[in-house]
């Protein structure tokens, strides 16, 4: 009896879902009858996902380079759904504090992961597949951008030599000329805007800078700023929140620059990145100082910035 009780109950419920859009549930139960089920190759599209990687030399070990960017991208995913879900409403202290733990799992994962490349692949054979691939780079990622602007306020994205002179009441546009990953596109020789650059900036730069302004209101920071008194001084918060600030920008940068050392740094020179882009100063953390939430940490430990974890 109970089961015809609760039979009864999901078909009122489904009769209510399809009225109020106008629909007859009877329509859509007939249409059970003759779906298939789903499988799980089909559901995650495992076929196509596996047909992604598309090496562009016989040399082994561009498979890894390449799974290990596509796994990369789609925890950047991961970050981005988890903010997206904190701006769609004013969040709660638990929401809030809910999407940070996922936000720090996935960063943590990310860090960790970097083992892949670090110790995971032959150096030879990375140096010999790498040319291949001028002039992409990791540095065109526009996920990682667009995570960067849900973070923070664009000014602290600005880069060093321009982040205390550049009018805090400038348009987005007027600061996303000056966002510190610029520098880091620029030929070692000339100064001038690579190649690596250039085509980033012809794909993305609109989509960039649609972002930054939707976002000005609803990254992480100000957000975070539009909770109560007592939930923002939270202890468990705050260093949710210190910790996030950490893996993206001192774990992640750091785990990234070690792999660039182990693979492009010899005894009697460095080796340019494929996008001739400036990786010795522009990976170490220590130099770019980027920090989504400085009020939350000290002086003295902006001013070491980088230098501990």
């Amino acid at each position: 009896m109970d089961v015809q009780n609760d039979l009864l109950e999901r078909l009122q419920q489904l009769e209510e879902k399809y009225t109020h859009t106008g629909q007859h549930s009877k329509a859509y139960l007939e249409g059970l009858l003759y779906n298939d089920y789903v499988k799980y190759w089909d559901y995650i599209h495992l076929d196509a996902l596996l047909g992604l990687q598309i090496p562009r030399t016989p040399i082994p070990d561009e498979r890894i380079f390449i799974l290990y960017h596509q796994i990369t991208e789609l925890y950047f995913r991961l970050m981005l759904d988890a903010m997206e879900q904190l701006g769609r409403s004013a969040p709660s202290a638990a929401l809030f504090m809910r999407q940070l733990e996922r936000l720090n799992r996935y960063a943590s994962h990310l860090v960790s992961s970097f083992d892949i490349m670090v110790d995971g692949m032959d150096r030879d054979e990375f140096l010999r597949f790498r040319m291949s691939l001028l002039p992409a780079s990791g540095f065109q990622s526009v996920q990682y951008r667009l995570i960067e602007l849900a973070s923070t306020d664009t000014l602290n994205l600005i880069h060093t030599d321009y982040r205390h002179t550049l009018n805090t009441d400038a348009p987005i546009g007027e600061r996303c000329k000056y966002l510190y990953w610029r520098s880091g596109a620029t030929e070692l020789g000339t100064g001038k805007k690579t190649l690596t650059l250039e085509q980033f900036e012809e794909k993305y730069a609109d989509h960039i800078l649609r972002y930054a302004e939707a976002r000005k209101h609803t990254n992480l920071l100000a957000l975070y700023r539009r909770l109560p008194e007592t939930d923002q001084h939270n202890p468990e918060l705050t260093e949710a929140m210190r910790q996030y600030d950490l893996n993206v920008n001192v774990r992640w940068a750091l785990s990234h620059y070690r792999s660039a050392v182990r693979y492009l740094e010899t005894k009697s020179h460095h080796i340019e990145a494929t996008g001739g882009t400036n990786w010795q100063q522009y990976l170490p953390p220590r130099f770019q100082r980027v920090i989504f939430f400085p009020n939350l940490w000290s002086a003295e430990e902006q001013q070491q910035w980088g230098r501990f974890q």
